[in-house]
């Protein structure tokens, strides 16, 4: 890990200025958390809280690490039967969170955010809209508007997203 983490150490240090998250994704870096954090607050740059289906050499974290003035969620899904072994690459992103499932990522964010930190979510499970769908219900469950309106289809295939997103005449 010495040669990655002096990698990691150069690069954050020739990116001066700017808001910098870090998404690690091997168990090492977990495996040496104090380490890693310790890391990452000299350089001034969040470790990303990455969810995905967990796997013996997936980071661990916990929603309650502090992340500094950034705070940088990434939902990747957890698709774990279609994870590695797939048809097409975004077959491993076919997941759709339960309102259940996000609002753990809900709370961090009112929880970080009412700290001053500047909360970033980002939703990959892209397959099929699933990404556009979480973050309406997301939103809502943040008291955010969810602006636009959404095709009918969209709420037909997704009931979850009946009152809380517009609905229009928009074709899929």
């Amino acid at each position: 890990m010495p040669e990655t983490e002096d990698y990691l150490r150069w690069l954050l240090e020739h990116l001066p200025g700017y808001p910098l998250a870090v998404e690690l994704r091997h168990h090492s870096w977990s495996d040496a958390g104090d380490q890693t954090r310790a890391l990452l607050v000299a350089e001034r740059a969040a470790w990303t809280l990455i969810d995905e289906p967990k796997f013996r050499t997936s980071v661990r974290q916990t929603l309650t690490h502090d992340t500094g003035s950034l705070t940088y969620v990434r939902l990747h899904g957890r698709n774990a039967a279609e994870w590695w072994d797939h048809e097409a690459t975004e077959d491993r992103y076919n997941y759709l969170y339960s309102g259940e499932e996000l609002e753990p990522f809900a709370e961090v964010a009112r929880h970080r955010a009412a700290s001053g930190s500047r909360v970033l979510i980002y939703l990959n499970n892209h397959f099929s809209a699933k990404a556009v769908a979480n973050a309406a219900i997301l939103r809502h469950q943040l008291d955010q508007l969810v602006p636009g309106d959404y095709p009918n289809e969209m709420v037909e295939r997704y009931p979850e997203l009946s009152g809380i997103v517009r609905t229009g005449r928009l074709p899929l």
